[in-house]
């Protein structure tokens, strides 16, 4: 193995060693700079039993080639793998295993995310399936649609109850539409999620005559990217270009401000993929959610 890997148990020690190879990407390190970022400045640590920890794996001249992080609070806590040499992807999988960690899924960017996971099975005698296949995008320049009637706003406090039920919404209609069975590899939305990003002013609402028709969100800036998304339309206002609006404006924003603005998309939703494509997203990388588990036994 020609790299090495180290664990840190919390953000701030992570992000001290990190910081810079996140930098050098921030759009492709988005998922992880952002986490970091916000673990760090909230002081947050690893819920009680649960497994909570970031990842450096060094090459043999010190340098980072790549990361990942182990901090999600929803089953079956996938770890999420940023690119990295294939030696280190098998060797924290090997890690992990003799640790005695459970690993039951992972997230995160082809090809280090399936070599992690096949490597995984073949220790613990399981299989490999796909969730989901996801892709991420940046917009480096935005054509802004015609504008479908209506604006956008700032989500704020009288607007939770609302914003909690679609986006609670968001990830089920978005396996239904994708012909997958829910409920697998997804963080729950809570109130307190929904409050703490409309109090950070990171939710919109797309309003027609003073009704709210859509609702998209974002994530604070990091290392000058900023990451867009939920972004959800309700099924009795949907095809009327209100997801394409709000994302171009979002975006065009976001570029005003010298940011680099991107999100992700479900490869299996073409008509999501379109309308980011036709505002100017173009894609980066292609990214995955893995299962990892028991052989299906014969009928």
């Amino acid at each position: 193995m020609t790299t090495t890997l180290e664990l840190h148990a919390d953000a701030a020690g992570f992000l001290a060693q990190a910081a810079d190879h996140l930098g050098l990407d921030p759009v492709l390190n988005t998922v992880v700079a952002t986490h970091a970022e916000r673990e760090a400045r909230e002081g947050r640590t690893a819920d009680e039993g649960l497994p909570h920890w970031y990842a450096v794996a060094r090459a043999a001249d010190g340098s980072v080639a790549g990361v990942a992080m182990r901090t999600a609070p929803f089953a079956p806590y996938p770890p999420y793998l940023l690119p990295m040499p294939e030696d280190a992807a098998v060797g924290l999988a090997r890690l992990l295993h003799e640790r005695g960690e459970r690993v039951g899924g992972v997230n995160g960017a082809l090809p280090a995310a399936r070599t992690f996971a096949d490597e995984l099975a073949r220790l613990a005698g399981g299989v490999v399936t796909v969730r989901m296949h996801t892709r991420l995008f940046e917009a480096r320049a935005v054509r802004v649609p015609p504008t479908p009637g209506g604006a956008l706003r700032v989500a704020t406090e009288p607007d939770a109850d609302l914003a909690l039920a679609w986006f609670s919404a968001f990830h089920a209609d978005a396996d239904a539409q994708a012909g997958r069975s829910a409920g697998h590899a997804e963080e729950p939305v809570t109130a307190d999620t929904v409050l703490g990003r409309l109090r950070a002013g990171l939710l919109f609402v797309w309003e027609v005559d003073g009704v709210p028709v859509h609702l998209t969100g974002q994530n604070p800036p990091s290392y000058g990217a900023v990451r867009i998304g939920p972004v959800y339309t309700p099924r009795a206002h949907r095809g009327r270009g209100y997801a394409g609006a709000a994302v171009a404006e979002l975006s065009r924003r976001a570029l005003a401000d010298r940011l680099r603005p991107c999100l992700f998309t479900d490869q299996a939703n073409p008509v999501s993929n379109g309308v980011y494509e036709r505002v100017g997203y173009e894609p980066v990388a292609d990214m995955v959610s893995l299962l990892v588990g028991d052989p299906v036994p014969d009928p």
